[in-house]
């Protein structure tokens, strides 16, 4: 291992609104921090995709240690079909019950 380089924890989170008709697929390296800045800027009505659809809800997570394999697979999700997307959540979470982080 190079000096300076260690270990760190990565996610790919996946959200929904309460509907559960949207999804937004996300990275970061603090869910928790993530999630929380996602519910204010729905609060403050920013013009951001969550904020526009009211999507704050938790409903599937990855984690990673490297940012490079995040990101990656960050990508691989938005290119996937919404079935698809809903398969992968329902494999690990089948009522897509909102997932408290």
């Amino acid at each position: 291992m190079l000096q300076g380089e260690g270990f760190h924890t990565y996610f790919v989170y996946i959200l929904t609104n309460v509907n559960k008709t949207v999804l937004y697929i996300g990275v970061t390296n603090n869910l928790k921090v993530r999630l929380e800045q996602h519910e204010k800027g729905i609060a403050e009505k920013t013009k951001s995709f969550t904020a526009r659809y009211n999507v704050k809800y938790l409903v599937y997570y990855e984690k990673f240690t490297w940012i490079q394999e995040a990101i990656a697979r960050e990508k691989e999700l938005k290119g996937w079909r919404r079935e698809k997307k809903d398969a992968l959540i329902r494999k690990v979470n089948p009522d897509m019950a909102f997932i408290a982080y």
